[in-house]
């Protein structure tokens, strides 16, 4: 899997979903909403641009390719995830897709930490 494209993609559909929510959203949500679905883009920015950083890690041999992968899959899960079931909650007002929202959010910490013990350990 190429995690640079990845990442950038993400980045760019990051761009898609935060312009949608301002311009296509705006008026139809909620205050409360509203705030749910900014959430989900800004953590989904935070988390792609990270996914990018890693991505390139390799290259600067910081970090092994396996690791890397390993680190950006989890990332990117994550956005999927934890911002994905924040977009949805906010667009449809089904509270349930709140429960989904921490498994996402562990794939962040997961990822964080695993990138973090891999540096520890070089």
């Amino acid at each position: 899997m190429n995690w640079t494209a990845a990442s950038a993609i993400a980045l760019a559909l990051g761009v898609i979903i935060g312009a949608f929510g301002a311009h296509g959203l705006s008026g139809r949500l909620d205050a409360y909403f509203m705030s749910v679905y900014e959430k989900g883009v800004f953590y989904h920015f935070i988390h792609a641009l990270g996914a990018l950083i890693v991505s390139l890690m390799p290259r600067a041999g910081a970090l092994s390719e396996k690791a890397a992968a390993w680190v950006c899959a989890l990332l990117l899960a994550g956005v999927v995830v934890f911002s994905g079931s924040l977009y949805a909650l906010a667009i449809s007002g089904q509270l349930w897709l709140g429960a989904v929202t921490p498994v996402g959010g562990m794939s962040f910490i997961v990822g964080w930490t695993m990138l973090a013990w891999v540096l520890m350990r070089k």
